[in-house]
């Protein structure tokens, strides 16, 4: 499952709030203390995302995101920098893959984490390799990981996974969360085609938006919160015009779902052609 995850002295540090809802993160008082990695450098990142947008819908999602992202002090070059950063108290706040968040904390870190309302619960794979040279070992292995014993062994502090068996959680630690018993409240019903569909477009469009011009991103989420502030709550055609130029994605959803702009990003990058086309479409969403 994909959720928040939080130093909780570092928040205490700071007056913040212990956040809930993947909305909290874009409030302008989580600015400059919040964590994500890029999803063209994390499959997790990726589902978070993905998760987002499947959830809030696609311009909804894209808003919150850039909001999000806005308020975000990095964006990390690799996932675990978010969980690391969090832990060691370089970050208040990081969008985590839950395992990352319940093994710090189950190993007495000073961090805690939440499944917002709006999350997934998605199972891992596990097969075997095609032509492998010991099918059998293969067999005997993914045997023992679906075994009581193998699923028992996720809930050791270090590793903190959710187990697929519902009579594992018997054994577990009292609060270790269990998608078997309703309390965590995953609304999203993973769509994974359409995952599949679109992830090229979305790990670029958020590369492009996010990753590639991140300060620009955060200056401008600043410049809104100030001259929020300056406004006092009184209402502002030119600030709503601000918020809608900087959080809005330059693909609506119908564009998102054609299949001739999926095309051009899932074809081969060694493609002369459809590298150019692909450069001229993300040359149009920077101007």
């Amino acid at each position: 499952g994909y959720g928040i995850m939080w130093n909780t002295r570092y928040l205490k540090a700071n007056s913040l709030p212990e956040p809930k809802e993947w909305a909290d993160l874009a409030k302008p008082l989580y600015f400059g203390h919040v964590a994500i990695s890029s999803p063209s450098r994390s499959g997790t990142t990726h589902l978070t995302v993905e998760t987002i947008l499947q959830g809030e819908g696609w311009q909804k999602g894209w808003a919150q995101l850039l909001a999000i992202t806005g308020n975000c002090a990095a964006i990390t070059e690799r996932s675990f920098g978010v969980p690391d950063g969090v832990a060691n108290g370089q970050y208040g706040v990081g969008l985590v893959i839950d395992f990352f968040g319940l093994a710090a904390k189950n190993s007495g870190m000073p961090v805690d984490f939440v499944y917002p309302s709006v999350t997934a619960i998605v199972p891992d794979n596990i097969a075997l390799v095609a032509g492998s040279k010991s099918p059998e070992a293969g067999k005997r292995f993914v045997g023992f990981a679906l075994s009581e014993e193998g699923q028992a062994l996720l809930l050791d502090k270090q590793i903190s996974r959710l187990p697929v068996l519902p009579g594992t959680y018997a054994k577990a630690p009292a609060g270790y969360p269990n998608p078997f018993s309703g309390k965590i409240q995953a609304k999203v019903n993973f769509d994974s085609n359409l995952s599949e569909s679109r992830y090229y477009l979305v790990v670029s469009l958020f590369d492009q938006l996010v990753t590639f011009r991140h300060k620009e991103l955060a200056a401008a989420t600043k410049a809104i919160i100030e001259a929020q502030k300056r406004l006092g709550g009184r209402p502002s055609a030119e600030l709503d015009e601000a918020r809608r130029l900087v959080f809005t994605p330059p693909v609506d959803e119908k564009q998102a779902a054609d299949p001739k702009l999926l095309a051009v990003f899932k074809a081969d990058k060694k493609d002369p052609e459809a590298s150019k086309r692909r450069a001229q479409v993300e040359e149009e969403w920077a101007s």
